[in-house]
């Protein structure tokens, strides 16, 4: 039973989140979230009392695969082949779980950024991206490895413009393009 009711869960928050990305977060409302699962609202409520509720959840969740990530990296050597092990994890995740969220956070900014859960993956991804670089790196090192993360995430997007490119060929350029930003940071 504490499966299904975990599976109910993820599929409230994937399908909200997918909403939330493509009518807004303030224009969509839970009625639409149940409706689009074909459960009541009252099945819903037991799940999720509000959109704020959902939001927390989800990005609760994902901050404990940034946590375990940050961990993982931590323990690992400041070499080349690290980061780029770090970015290989970084994209799996964005390929998977976390590319439902990707696509909340770039069209709701505004619920990312009055969300404390907004801030808690904030510093969450900071600590990540600083495992990137060296600490005593020079700037350009260090804002090369931000970009890194960056060119990562727009891989999980249409953008950028002019390229019709699947998902996964982007991604895989956006792996490429990080793996170089971070090449020459030894």
């Amino acid at each position: 039973m504490a499966g299904r009711r975990s599976d109910t869960r993820e599929r409230i928050q994937q399908v909200a989140l997918e909403l939330f990305a493509a009518q807004g977060y303030e224009q969509t409302s839970l009625r639409e979230v149940a409706d689009r699962l074909n459960i009541t609202r009252p099945a819903l409520y037991y799940h999720f009392r509000t959109k704020e509720d959902i939001l927390t959840g989800v990005l609760d969740d994902l901050g404990t695969s940034i946590d375990e990530l940050v961990r993982w990296a931590k323990e690992q050597p400041r070499t080349t082949e690290a980061r780029r092990q770090i970015l290989r994890r970084i994209a799996e995740l964005l390929d998977g779980q976390w590319r439902p969220l990707v696509r909340f956070a770039q069209v709701n900014q505004n619920a990312m950024r009055d969300s404390p859960s907004g801030e808690r993956m904030r510093e969450r991804m900071l600590a990540l991206v600083t495992l990137l670089s060296d600490p005593d790196a020079e700037p350009t090192a260090r804002f090369e490895a931000q970009l890194a993360v960056i060119a990562l995430i727009l891989g999980t997007s249409p953008f950028p413009a002019g390229l019709d490119l699947g998902e996964a060929e982007r991604a895989e350029i956006a792996l490429r393009v990080a793996d170089k930003l971070v090449a020459g940071l030894d």
